[in-house]
């Protein structure tokens, strides 16, 4: 992957600026630093970062072509697995391609087929498009939302990036937050609302959403797909084939890297899939496969079993490494790494965050770029197959809101008064949510419960799993290490919108459709085993460890977060017994007391103002 940043200006002439796009590229260096470029003209720069992974001599970004009428200049992040497919029709239809990288067949797709390119593509992606002659420039991001772009617009001024990092730096951005933001941190975090950037006038382009900036038209936003609600007409056993080669593909097709590659191995059963079918293909070639798992020091001394984790991933993944025949590589974490890696985190996603799931996967990545450049990951499976707590609770599924995030009296109950009547008045929960219900495309034939597990999917693919999108690109990314994620693949996307909910839980089991489906490529135990979220540390000195850290922090009078949190409820959180649950099951009291130290740390590190 790579890191993407620009400007365009079409009221001054920016050619001179090179310092503050030097500013910007540096700000996104750690995504890619194998090779960096820029390309500058009057009204347009374009800067790049490159993490090489297919064709290094010959894919240097920014790239250009012509086709004798228009100059195109494209600054690519992303994958395309299709690479070859689209090659090859391009060259059928005259087209002549000089490298065997994606990024010329994304730029000459454009050149060739204007923006129904995207409907060609199969892949994670960000990129950007300069038109020098008609001085336009095409921004895209992939179908699911896997890789990020960024933008503030003034005026007859765009600026965009990779990363919130990158737009900050401009120092045409303010670094701000309103209303809306306090509302952000408050209320939805760690996750945010589809398009915003948290910061004041920060946006981001949606997923499966195109846009281009022209002086004469503006910014033109529009979307190029959607989930589509459509009969099944499979029966099962078809149904089982179908996903079967779905998945399949999309983990061979994200095997092909010209740099080492591994996967994640957390002993369940989506990184254990991903795993075994990049086993059996590594084997056909003579080559043997690199896998990784974390754990925390002592946890199996400290770990506790509970309704959503009720048993430890490591003897899962002995016995996954056993059945591979693969090369295992282990990350131990203590509690000092992880209160450490809190603060990095924030730098890398720019926000407060998950806490010490983001710190324990930035200090993961680190360990696994040491042996690879790429890897492999199983998010987002539970939200297409329904994997979640809350998918198999007619009680939680049925409640109104998020399920994630029930506790909003709880979340109010931390801000000022004067923020909390301020939030209270905006209502912005209640019509997030509702604008997402809207959003879900419905058939209406189907049952109540068919209907609304199309609604827990659509909020899934809205909300949490761009939440995990986001922590993975930028914990990983931070590392330059690319991570792919071959349940995103939008196809699987699509064909599992209209799967009746019966066959996947079959069974009654969780993702018991994906188990029937896959059941040739893993052990009995493994295939069979209960989901477990992903692992935290249960030692009870990171509990002491944060305490005092925010202890600390909320000591000072000046402290940032104090203008928006009351002193006292953080107070009750370090030394109360109360039970918390901030974000699901992900956050309970440690990473919440993380958190706030999280957005304490954002809002001193980052100079922010509040403008409210």
């Amino acid at each position: 992957m790579c890191g993407i940043a620009g400007v365009i200006d079409f009221d001054q002439d920016i050619s001179e600026q090179t310092a503050i796009f030097k500013a910007m590229q540096t700000a996104i260096l750690r995504r890619g630093m194998d090779q960096n470029g820029m390309h500058i003209t009057k009204h347009a720069a374009l800067l790049h970062t490159r993490l090489a992974i297919i064709d290094p001599e010959y894919g240097r970004q920014p790239m250009q072509y012509t086709d004798g009428q228009e100059i195109y200049d494209i600054i690519y992040n992303g994958e395309l697995y299709n690479t070859a497919e689209i090659a090859a029709q391009l060259r059928k239809e005259g087209c002549e391609l000089k490298t065997h990288c994606d990024t010329e067949v994304v730029l000459q797709a454009y050149a060739h087929y204007g923006a129904d390119c995207l409907h060609h593509f199969n892949g994670i992606f960000a990129f950007a498009i300069w038109e020098e002659r008609k001085q336009r420039l095409f921004l895209a991001r992939d179908r699911i939302g896997v890789k990020p772009l960024f933008y503030y617009q003034s005026g007859n001024q765009l600026i965009f990036g990779s990363e919130l990092k990158a737009i900050l730096a401009h120092p045409a951005v303010p670094h701000e937050i309103d209303s809306n933001g306090i509302s952000q941190v408050i209320l939805f975090a760690p996750g945010r609302t589809p398009g915003c950037g948290v910061f004041r006038n920060m946006k981001e382009i949606l997923p499966a959403h195109a846009a281009s900036f022209t002086k004469q038209h503006g910014l033109m936003i529009s979307q190029y797909w959607e989930l589509e609600a459509r009969e099944h007409t499979e029966n099962f056993q078809q149904t089982v084939e179908h996903v079967r080669f779905l998945l399949t593909d999309a983990i061979q097709r994200q095997l092909i890297s010209d740099v080492p590659i591994g996967t994640f191995l957390s002993g369940g059963l989506d990184s254990s899939l991903i795993s075994s079918v990049a086993a059996r293909e590594f084997a056909k070639q003579g080559r043997i496969l690199h896998t990784f798992s974390v754990d925390y020091l002592d946890n199996d001394k400290y770990f506790q079993k509970s309704k959503f984790q009720p048993n430890s991933d490591p003897v899962f993944i002995r016995e996954m490494q056993a059945y591979l025949q693969a090369e295992h590589h282990w990350t131990i974490l203590n509690t000092a790494q992880l209160a450490n890696a809190l603060f990095d985190a924030v730098h890398a996603r720019d926000l407060p965050g998950m806490a010490d799931v983001d710190a324990s996967l930035l200090a993961f990545c680190k360990e696994i770029k040491a042996h690879v450049t790429v890897a492999l990951s199983g998010e987002c499976a539970d939200e297409l197959f329904g994997g979640y707590p809350w998918y198999r609770d007619p009680e939680i599924r049925s409640a109104y809101g998020f399920p994630w995030s029930q506790n909003i009296a709880d979340r109010l109950a931390f801000a000022r008064p004067e923020i909390r009547e301020l939030l209270e008045q905006r209502k912005d929960m209640d019509q997030a949510y509702q604008a997402t219900l809207a959003r879900t495309a419905l058939l209406d034939q189907e049952s109540d419960t068919e209907k609304r597990m199309k609604e827990m999917m659509r909020l899934h693919l809205d909300w949490f799993m761009q939440t995990l999108l986001d922590r993975k690109d930028r914990m990983s990314m931070w590392h330059s290490l690319e991570v792919r994620v071959p349940f995103c693949d939008h196809r699987i996307a699509q064909y599992l919108y209209n799967i009746p909910w019966e066959w996947k839980e079959y069974q009654g089991y969780e993702k018991g459709l994906l188990r029937e489906a896959m059941k040739d490529y893993l052990p009995e135990r493994i295939l069979w085993r209960k989901k477990s979220p992903y692992p935290k540390t249960h030692h009870p000195h990171y509990l002491t460890t944060v305490s005092k850290l925010l202890e600390d922090r909320i000591a000072k009078p000046d402290a940032p977060i104090l203008k928006i949190i009351r002193k006292e409820a953080l107070e009750n959180l370090i030394y109360g017994n109360d039970p918390i649950q901030f974000y699901g099951q992900l956050m309970t009291k440690p990473q919440t007391i993380a958190y706030f130290i999280q957005l304490d740390y954002w809002l001193e590190a980052y100079q922010i103002k509040i403008c409210v």
